[in-house]
């Protein structure tokens, strides 16, 4: 087997969230009214992973829902119902109105005001609702992200690693590993197996060389050898790693080593899990919004009803499980108060 020299991947990560792309009851959230380049690669894969629509909307109206009509809502945020009219699909199974709807949680202004995000361009992470091709359902309350150039590349650049056909497979846990010692001292190589949600080959090689700085690599496919190298960071293959690498290796995947083999083998896996991350999800849950007929005032200080759509389409935010069925409720008119 052929061996290059790589450079060992070095990289210092602190507490980041794996899927910080949840608004926590009763927290703070992460949406900007203002351009959000910043957002990290493991919100945007996250997102770009959960979505079936992503989209380059630019807002044409937004009405406020009243707090009493909005079940877990943020401190400090304020829940729109968002009417856009459609710029360009980054993602879609198949075409959408010109103009759609939605529900977004967005943070107050510095002065306790809810933003205007009236003629605002954004970038939306969504999903279809069924029967209903003029709505769509955020994949969280807060995924959307004001409209700039460097995040638009950021974002299409993510789309197309997700669905690409050789997008690395999500890790859901460890297969077998062991280590062989070479022939010199200090000299061997750990494999170690992983498990895949879609039962596809992964696998991890470290390499020890007596004078050499440790090394590791990659391989997605049925060969296991150093040529595709450590990926880098912010790519989908170092997220699903980040994200799915448990913290050590389990007990049964080394049944069949030595001690000493055994042992090296955490070493090597202990080594690539604190350069891989470590990335952390919040598993939160965030309930399904209830029906909703907000009411506003008039200039001349009459109230007046602003009716939206007859349906509204909310779906309960529970991670890592299969997506819920949407509800759908059915919005009844009221009637003009006599006056």
């Amino acid at each position: 087997m052929k061996r290059n020299p790589t450079t060992a991947l070095a990289m210092t990560l602190g507490l980041m969230a794996c899927a910080p792309v949840l608004a926590r009851q009763g927290g703070p959230a992460t949406v900007s009214a203002t351009p959000d380049s910043a957002v990290a690669y493991a919100r945007l894969a996250r997102l770009a992973l959960e979505s079936d629509i992503v989209l380059d909307v630019t807002v044409r109206s937004a009405v406020r829902i009243a707090p009493a009509e909005a079940p877990g809502l943020a401190a400090g945020h304020v829940r729109l119902y968002v009417t856009a009219d459609v710029g360009a699909l980054i993602r879609a199974n198949g075409p959408l109105p010109a103009r759609i709807g939605y529900l977004v949680d967005i943070p107050f202004d510095p002065r306790g005001r809810a933003p205007n995000l009236k003629r605002q361009r954004v970038i939306a992470f969504a999903r279809a609702v069924a029967g209903r091709p003029d709505q769509v359902q955020l994949v969280t309350p807060d995924a959307q992200f004001a409209w700039d150039p460097t995040l638009d590349r950021r974002v299409r650049d993510v789309v197309r690693e997700v669905i690409a056909p050789e997008a690395p497979p999500a890790i859901t846990g460890i297969g077998n590993a062991f280590h062989v010692p070479g022939t010199l001292p200090g000299e061997g190589e750990t494999q170690i197996f992983l498990k895949t949600a879609s039962g596809n080959p992964v696998s991890l090689l470290i390499l020890r060389r007596p004078g050499e700085a440790r090394r590791w690599a990659l391989s997605l496919g049925d060969i296991i050898d150093e040529a595709g190298g450590a990926p880098k960071p912010d790519t989908l293959a170092w997220y699903r790693l980040a994200c799915g690498l448990p913290d050590a290796l389990p007990e049964a995947s080394l049944q069949s080593q030595e001690d000493a083999n055994a042992t090296l083998a955490r070493e090597d896996y202990a080594f690539v899990r604190e350069i891989a991350g470590p990335v952390r999800e919040w598993r939160g849950r965030l309930t399904a919004t209830p029906p909703i007929v907000p009411v506003a005032k008039a200039r001349d200080g009459n109230r007046r009803r602003r009716r939206l759509p007859r349906q509204v389409h909310e779906i309960a935010f529970v991670p890592h499980q299969p997506r819920a069925a949407i509800d759908e409720h059915h919005l009844p008119g009221r009637r003009r108060r006599a006056g």
